[in-house]
């Protein structure tokens, strides 16, 4: 495990870059729209800041979350971000001697959240070619019995991008029912996926979502997102939220301007998106070696593969790094195919994305050489 004080002052370091291109985060950096700025500036010069917001957020904001997941009879808590919502569901369920059960790769925090309740983590290898990188009901059946807990799924998953069908998520469910598990579907690139379902809309007794504004709306800095469940989960889940006073005032007031804008926004957003994803496949497809395992993503990013190219993440990493963009290496997701990929992503300008395919071949060709570089996080 690394220093904490190693890895904030790296991230510190990459925070105060001027001009770095941020293609490693899955975060928005698209120009916001007029409207949500105008919140934030009206929500500061009232000083709004300046009082709590209500524990499970404003009724306003929590209203507009549920009509936009189109979900009748659940409720929303606005939560710091959506992994704090994750974090409250691993405290309020796992416990020693359950189980944590999640795919390979996946999202390594609620990983973590599991592991510190005492919980025992199993992650079911995705990348299998024959699979078509996809989690099977036949290998959730073989991991999961009476002691787990949590089914964690990341739909579309981060970092690969498969998203998956009805069909696919009625049976989790049916495996999450027949041994009295929560599925927790964490949907926070859901509005990327043109034909995501919402499992909870399958399921309100055994199904959980989560949401968040950071990357389709560009608000990872403010910290907003929602748990979304049924009101008797909703009351078992909500004490165990470590941020009881309530989330951001000032983010919410920005999260509920960006639903109120939402169908033109994501038109706008997924356009570029579209743009940017075919470019850095373009300039793939020429390069022996580097290969796309899951095209188009479902997710704001793109999984390229490296490992036939003869060189280390890490060290297109750094070469990039050098170049002002920030990419992300695949261990930060996977132990166990970390060395295969690097993961970029594409809501962000044009320009960053023509840069990043234009540098390609060069950085490709300089990773093959570099052996001393920084481990980067």
């Amino acid at each position: 495990m690394s220093d904490i004080f190693t890895r904030n002052a790296w991230f510190d370091t990459l925070f105060a870059t001027d001009g770095l291109y941020w293609m490693g985060q899955n975060t928005n950096h698209l120009p916001p729209h007029p409207q949500v700025l105008a919140a934030l500036n009206q929500s500061v010069a009232a000083a709004e800041f300046n009082a709590y917001a209500p524990p499970l957020g404003f009724e306003s904001l929590r209203k507009a979350i549920i009509d936009d997941v189109g979900l009748p009879g659940v409720q929303a808590m606005v939560t710091d971000g959506g992994v704090n919502a994750l974090s409250m569901i691993c405290r309020a369920r796992c416990r020693p001697a359950t189980t944590f059960v999640t795919t390979d790769p996946s999202w390594k925090w609620p990983c973590q959240f599991a592991e510190q309740m005492g919980a025992r983590v199993i992650q079911i290898p995705i990348w299998r070619a024959e699979t078509h990188y996809r989690l099977t009901a036949e290998a959730l059946a073989a991991a999961v019995d009476d002691d787990t807990a949590i089914i964690y799924l990341v739909d579309p998953n981060n970092p690969l991008g498969i998203s998956y069908s009805q069909q696919e998520l009625a049976e989790f469910i049916d495996i999450a029912r027949r041994h009295n598990a929560l599925l927790v579907h964490d949907c926070t690139y859901r509005d990327f996926a043109p034909e995501h379902v919402a499992a909870l809309g399958l399921d309100q007794r055994h199904v959980v979502m989560s949401v968040s504004f950071s990357k389709w709306l560009g608000l990872a800095g403010l910290r907003v997102g929602a748990l979304i469940a049924a009101p008797e989960l909703l009351r078992e889940l909500a004490p165990f939220n470590s941020g009881v006073l309530g989330a951001s005032v000032i983010a919410q007031r920005a999260a509920e301007a960006g639903l109120k804008v939402k169908p033109e926004w994501m038109e706008t957003l997924r356009a570029v998106d579209a743009r940017n994803k075919e470019r850095i496949a373009s300039a793939v497809a020429r390069i022996p070696g580097l290969s796309l395992p899951v095209f188009p993503s479902a997710g704001n990013f793109l999984v390229i593969e490296v490992q036939q190219a003869g060189i280390r993440p890490e060290a297109l990493v750094e070469c990039y790094l050098r170049q002002g963009i920030q990419i992300r290496q695949g261990v930060y997701h996977t132990a166990t195919f970390g060395d295969r990929f690097i993961k970029v992503s594409t809501s962000v300008p044009e320009a960053w994305a023509d840069k990043f395919s234009t540098l390609l071949p060069e950085m490709v060709a300089q990773a093959r050489q570099l052996t001393d570089f920084r481990q980067p996080f």
